[in-house]
């Protein structure tokens, strides 16, 4: 539930995305009202339509954290201002190019904050996060550390390959089922890695 909680922005940008592509006309009868003109190309009509979405969900998203726990991640308020910032540059510019950084932005912003702790304030913040679950060995935890920061650093790359390489229509499909299965088997191989160090604490 968690998962589908944290990615429900991201599927309501993806579900808008492919109204919008059925549905040309009333997106921009939709973005009109909305925005108080008419999209000035046509074609932008569904990452624009989606982009207004993604903005409404995610300031709703951190409602909701705040209200039901009084608390919202530092993570999450990174999302926020990342994707008011470049949604509305897409929008005020109509210019598909602003969200589509959006993610390499949030992605190399983990990577950085990781890099950070570790020079800055001297933690491992994986360590921090997980010690109390996990019971590891010092250099396991600093392997754990340089893979999500690769991990992040490559998805922030990758995401413009494709942002740049391929249509619209392709980045938003790789958006939610590409990022969602890339980190699903970095987890998974996360998980085998650290197995055995589970079995040998059991």
């Amino acid at each position: 539930m968690k998962l589908l909680f944290d990615l429900f922005p991201v599927i309501l940008f993806f579900a808008s995305f492919k109204y919008a592509e059925k549905h040309p006309e009333q997106a921009i009868d939709w973005l009109t009202s909305l925005l108080g003109q008419a999209p000035g190309d046509g074609k932008q009509a569904p990452i624009l339509l989606a982009t207004l979405v993604v903005i409404a969900a995610t300031v709703g998203q951190i409602l909701w954290v705040r209200l039901r726990h009084g608390r919202v991640d530092k993570m999450l308020w990174l999302s926020l201002v990342l994707v008011v910032v470049f949604g509305s540059l897409t929008l005020i510019f109509q210019d598909e190019t602003f969200i589509k950084w959006k993610p390499t932005i949030l992605y190399w912003a983990f990577a950085g904050s990781l890099v950070f702790s570790s020079l800055v304030l001297k933690k491992n913040a994986i360590r921090s996060m997980l010690g109390e679950q996990l019971s590891l060995p010092e250099p396991v935890w600093e392997t754990l550390r340089r893979a999500w920061i690769g991990f992040f650093s490559g998805m922030g790359v990758l995401n413009l390959l494709i942002a740049y390489n391929f249509s619209t229509d392709t980045w938003v499909n790789f958006k939610l089922f590409g990022g969602m299965g890339l980190m699903l088997a970095f987890v998974l191989a996360q998980g085998m890695l650290l197995s055995k160090y589970i079995e040998e604490e059991k």
